[in-house]
């Protein structure tokens, strides 16, 4: 069978035994908001590394069409959402023989340069771990006076910003 690349953008930390439940582990940089594609990809580069990805639960808020389900690999995946009292930049992956994963999810529009450096930053471990909003954060305000485009927010973002004031 020929090599095929792996089509998810995707930075990992290394597996510890230390690993904090919660904690990112790395991030994921989809190309699109086509959430059945991009989701299969991921899962396809995550099932022989993680074992059986069974779950995955993404932040409404960013994503158009969320399918129920996937089928990758040969198996069902089912698919969630959460709402905006969990991290809005997360993904949270599931796996009955590795437990739960959690990525980053920086959006599609993002500027290579930000991206690239997002990825680098949530597959570092560090002594202080920094959740993925935090993360989006700091990465916005290293644009503030920068030519470079910004980080935007998830779809929808800032519709559910103005119904909160």
């Amino acid at each position: 069978m020929p090599f095929r690349a792996p089509t998810a953008r995707l930075a990992l930390k290394p597996v510890s035994p230390s690993r904090i439940p919660g904690e990112l582990d790395g991030a994921w940089w989809p190309r699109t908001r086509d959430l059945t594609s991009e989701l299969s990809a991921l899962a396809d580069v995550l099932d022989p590394l993680w074992g059986r990805i069974t779950r995955i639960a993404v932040d409404r808020r960013g994503w158009p069409v969320i399918p129920r389900r996937l089928f990758v690999n040969g198996h069902v995946v089912k698919v969630g959402w959460f709402d905006s009292e969990r991290d809005p930049h997360r993904v949270l992956l599931l796996s009955y023989t590795a437990g739960r994963w959690d990525l980053l999810v920086i959006p599609p529009e993002t500027a290579v340069p930000s991206a690239t450096r997002l990825l680098a930053a949530a597959s570092v471990r560090a002594g202080s771990p920094m959740t993925a909003t935090a993360l989006m954060a700091a990465e916005q305000a290293r644009h503030d006076g920068v030519s470079e485009p910004p980080v935007r927010p998830p779809h929808g973002a800032a519709r559910a910003a103005r119904r909160l004031r």
